[in-house]
């Protein structure tokens, strides 16, 4: 084969090349131009991890932030615990055994009612001293009596019934001492028994008992017997940081949320505020008085609402608008032709209408109305 012919071969395979490129580029742009719908919107990240630039921004609607006034708020949570103003507690006032127990924890008592009975030596020896007493005392009248008459008769002197009339009167006293003792014990001169009956002084829940039956006791010595509680007014203790301490004052006034109650709303006056900080939260304690409407348990949590004395303007945004993120919330604003930023805002409390209070923004400025659809467009 010469030249010639190789030449023309090699001529027609690259001219019928060429026009199978040109159909595949045609074919290509025709189905391009023949598709339908909206084109979506594409997200095109900018140099600042914040800002987003999106083709079609229109698809975004915008809204304002209004403006709302309100006295700024503290939010803190506590536990309701005992006055311990309140909190009386029971001794025993006899060494011995516990021969019977009357009441137990938990149970509410009235002043009076019987507790628990113990059976002492202290008590018997207490009988004996005033018996004793008893016996000398009539000893001393009579002799007291007889010097009396010796004396009017001139047959003493005047001395012998000073010494007479002396002996007498240690005589009554020693009676009065025994007799106090008996009623300190809670015993009763006229019935003498081993056995001392211990009574509530005043009324309330008991809320500690460190006795069983049979168990042994001291007199007037820790750990006492039983705890009486007066529930009807109790303390909220609350740990307040250090940075919010500004807005909370002796005095004033919390709004106490419950939440086993969550519709209760109490008032709880601030009495005292702890000089001494936690070294580790650097938190104080605020105390609060309350009282109980017959709710209120110790242990349980609560929310304590600390108001500001000043209104405070704040930016207010359709709840749609915050997005929440990463334990986080944020909003989308405008930042200048198809491009929107990512600002961390701190969400308040919920408004009227779905409207929340927000604080980073302005009032007046614009944020996206559906922060979650431009969030899942920048996601994709």
């Amino acid at each position: 084969m010469n030249r010639a012919v190789v030449f023309r071969i090699a001529l027609c395979l690259g001219l019928l090349a060429s026009l199978t490129g040109c159909e595949k580029k045609v074919a290509a742009r025709d189905t391009a131009d023949t598709g339908t719908g909206p084109v979506p919107s594409a997200v095109e990240a900018d140099m600042d991890a914040t800002n987003f630039k999106v083709d079609h921004p229109e698809e975004f609607p915008l809204v304002r932030a209004g403006e709302y006034s309100a006295a700024p708020e503290l939010n803190v949570t506590g536990a309701i615990g005992p006055d311990a103003s309140r909190q009386v507690p029971v001794p025993s006032l006899a060494s011995g055994r516990v021969v019977a127990i009357a009441a137990r924890l938990g149970d509410e008592v009235k002043k009076g009612q019987l507790l628990f009975k113990v059976r002492s030596s202290d008590i018997a020896g207490a009988f004996s001293d005033y018996r004793k007493a008893v016996k000398n005392e009539q000893l001393a009248k009579m002799q007291f009596d007889r010097a009396q008459l010796l004396f009017d008769d001139g047959a003493i002197p005047k001395s012998g019934l000073e010494v007479a009339q002396n002996a007498e009167d240690n005589a009554q006293v020693d009676l009065e001492t025994a007799t106090e003792h008996l009623h300190l014990l809670g015993a009763d001169p006229e019935h003498p028994s081993g056995i001392i009956e211990v009574h509530a002084p005043v009324s309330g829940v008991i809320t500690d008992q460190q006795i069983t039956d049979s168990s042994g006791v001291q007199a007037l010595t820790p750990p006492n017997p039983f705890t009486i509680s007066d529930i009807s007014q109790v303390w909220i203790v609350c740990d307040v940081y250090e940075n919010d301490l500004a807005q909370v004052h002796v005095g004033e006034y919390a709004d106490v949320h419950l939440n086993a109650y969550p519709n209760r709303v109490l008032k709880a006056r601030i009495s005292n505020i702890g000089q001494i900080l936690d070294p580790n939260l650097h938190t104080a304690k605020v105390r609060l008085e309350v009282a109980n409407p017959g709710l209120l348990r110790f242990g349980m949590f609560v929310t304590a609402t600390f108001h500001g004395a000043a209104a405070q303007k704040l930016a207010t945004v359709p709840a749609t608008a915050i997005l929440h993120l990463h334990d986080r919330q944020w909003v989308y604003t405008p930042a200048g032709s198809e491009t929107f930023r990512r600002v961390e805002v701190a969400a308040g409390k919920m408004l009227p209408a779905n409207v929340q209070e927000v604080s980073g923004i302005r009032p007046g400025e614009q944020v996206v109305r559906n922060a979650l659809v431009l969030q899942s467009t920048v996601e994709q």
